[in-house]
């Protein structure tokens, strides 16, 4: 049952790290978007 358990844990540890990455980029493309409009906002 303990390496169940550890498994488990490893799994989601992983999972929730995915996530904060995904979340990190996504701000990211959203100042690059952000960036971009301006730029195009001024022509």
């Amino acid at each position: 049952m303990t390496y169940l358990f550890m498994g488990y844990t490893v799994i989601w540890t992983l999972i929730a790290g995915y996530v904060v990455v995904l979340g990190r980029r996504q701000k990211q493309l959203k100042k690059e978007i952000e960036i971009l409009e301006e730029w195009n906002s001024d022509f």
